[in-house]
């Protein structure tokens, strides 16, 4: 897997390279970009699909400062930057930092797409959120809660990836994401410090902003979603100038996990229908 050193830390990334339209692809906590891996494959053809893992627990880099929202969204943009990535589709799943970008660095972008995602006041979203928080400002609670939700017969509990999911992501998927968190206390430091520095007005602050991206913008929202009301789908589509909704059926928050097929056709068709 290519990496890049940025000022923060090095970031490991997927790219499938070509010439097509630029798709970037940010994933939420505890996954790393290997939850794009349908998407990626139902885009790769005509499209360059660029995926990195940010330091959200599924890192394997600890980074050099320690990771906050704010800090991750400038990492962001010099990620752009420092690939020299422009006319961006810049797509996002379940984490909101992606709305803070298009706020404060749009001008790499060219369109936005917000897929079940964290918005408005529910930050941190729904019991796993919440659970995490309280996890990471307790005292050894993070490793114990790692451990259990790592357990195979608790995976698909609703505190854990039962409420991200309607259908079991495959065990070496899992494992890889928890493996970071579970072995390097570095990495837990990581997410211990991200997810106690969060700004609750952030995302907020970042709808008010985007009434003023006044650039082609995608809301794709999962309809059996237990963590991101459905509600805030459509007030995200109606807040942005160019903003148009598409609800998925048969899904929850992890679209790219229930139906991929169905969230790549989307995104082709968007970028097609959008371009210059």
């Amino acid at each position: 897997m290519p990496e890049i050193r940025l000022s923060a830390g090095t970031v490991e990334y997927e790219d499938t390279g070509g010439d097509g339209p630029v798709v970037v692809l940010l994933h939420g906590l505890v996954h790393d970009s290997t939850v794009w891996r349908e998407v990626t494959a139902g885009l790769r053809a005509g499209h360059r699909v660029v995926a990195p893992t940010l330091p959200y627990g599924a890192h394997r880099r600890p980074l050099d400062r320690p990771p906050t929202p704010d800090l991750v969204v400038e990492l962001i943009a010099e990620f752009l930057d420092r690939l020299d990535l422009t006319d961006v589709t810049l797509v996002e799943s379940d984490c909101g930092r992606a709305q803070t970008v298009a706020v404060r660095h749009p001008e790499r972008l060219a369109r936005l797409v917000l897929v079940s995602c964290e918005a408005f006041d529910n930050y941190p979203p729904g019991l796993p959120g919440k659970m995490i928080g309280a996890a990471c400002r307790v005292p050894g609670a993070l490793p114990l809660l790692v451990r259990v939700l790592g357990l195979g017969p608790l995976r698909r509990l609703p505190v854990g990836i039962g409420a991200l999911t309607k259908r079991p992501v495959p065990d070496e998927i899992v494992d890889g994401w928890l493996r970071p968190l579970r072995t390097d206390p570095a990495i837990r430091r990581d997410f211990r410090h991200y997810n106690t520095h969060i700004r609750r007005t952030e995302l907020l602050e970042a709808a008010e902003g985007l009434r003023k991206f006044d650039k082609p913008a995608l809301v794709v929202w999962a309809t059996e979603d237990l963590m991101m009301p459905r509600a805030h789908g459509r007030r995200l589509a109606e807040l942005l100038p160019q903003g148009r909704l598409v609800e998925i059926e048969d899904s929850r928050t992890l679209i790219a996990e229930d139906r991929p097929e169905r969230l790549a056709s989307v995104l082709r068709e968007f970028v097609a229908r959008t371009g210059k």
